[in-house]
């Protein structure tokens, strides 16, 4: 059976490392490094793993098996049906201003034409970039809090903002008129589990950061719960697609979209080959999720278009 030691390694190791990332995550410091790290990495062996075993003719099929669960762990086979939709969602986080212009940052947002555009970061470092931003994009109603701002070429009914635990931020709830029904959008940016800080040992600032953040979802969690109807969360999540918080909050608010209607690993976060900015979704139906091209920020516009739910 165990005619290639190296392959059948490699093919438990990555067995291992998905199911200690997703399973048990947050809960302790080297899972939840396993459960934040680019998922990509362990790909990264399997060219040598697989040529290992070609030449020695031992143990293809089973490294092979490892290289598609590392690629699927990757988002690298995910593929959903797309179509258009009738309501269109952008979340971004613009990083401050700090990396683009308010012309290209509006520019690059026109050319998405969404209904509701949810932004994070928008305490801008320059005085007066937000007003430029916000002049040259017209049609809009805004809402602010804090950080964060949702712009809606919907009616708006509502918008309500909340302390965000251990933070000085909050989460935005709007309410919008779409198809004659209520919609509410929670926009958000959690906190950053400092992962950097397990590279200096400092473990105890890694456990901080998690447990503000678990509070930070569990006040999620309570807004969603809190009516019901048609539900929206996106914003920058800090969250790859894995882990503990992750699947709080699915359980909260309902699907991933980019689960349900995209393609690709969709990295919104290409500096470290991460999707970490989300939006979920409840009695809402998405039929395409894409990342769209740079838009001045380390971060990537998430666009996702939406049809009402069959009933």
């Amino acid at each position: 059976m165990f005619r290639s030691r190296l392959a059948w390694l490699y093919l438990l190791i990555v067995a291992l490392i998905w199911l200690l990332g997703e399973c048990i995550g947050e809960r302790t410091g080297p899972t939840l490094l396993l459960a934040y790290a680019p998922a990509g990495l362990w790909l990264l062996p399997a060219p040598f793993v697989l040529a290992w075993t070609l030449w020695r003719r031992r143990g293809a099929a089973v490294a092979l098996v490892g290289l598609l669960l590392a690629a699927s762990g990757a988002g690298l086979l995910h593929w959903r049906p797309q179509q258009d939709g009738t309501l269109r969602v952008v979340t971004l986080n613009v990083a401050r201003g700090t990396q683009g212009t308010p012309e290209r940052l509006a520019a690059a947002l026109r050319r998405a034409d969404a209904d509701l555009l949810l932004l994070q970061e928008t305490n801008f470092v320059r005085p007066g970039f937000r007003g430029e931003l916000l002049a040259r994009l017209p049609g809009y109603i805004v809402r602010a809090g804090g950080e964060v701002l949702t712009l809606s070429r919907l009616p708006v009914e509502d918008a309500r903002t909340y302390a965000v635990p251990g933070s000085r931020r909050t989460f935005l709830e709007t309410r919008v008129r779409w198809r004659g029904q209520a919609v509410r959008v929670v926009n958000a940016h959690l906190g950053t589990v400092l992962v950097s800080s397990a590279l200096k040992g400092d473990f105890a600032r890694v456990r901080q950061t998690r447990d503000v953040r678990s509070e930070q979802v569990k006040l999620l969690a309570g807004l969603a719960e809190r009516e019901p109807g048609p539900l929206l969360l996106g914003g920058d999540l800090n969250t790859p697609p894995r882990g503990l918080a992750y699947r709080r909050l699915r359980q909260a608010f309902g699907p991933d979209a980019f689960d349900l209607a995209g393609r690709g690993p969709g990295w919104t976060f290409p500096g470290l080959f991460l999707r970490i900015d989300h939006v979920m979704t409840r009695e809402l139906t998405p039929t395409r999720a894409r990342v769209l091209a740079g838009a001045g920020s380390d971060h990537r516009p998430l666009l996702v278009e939406f049809a009402p739910e069959r009933r």
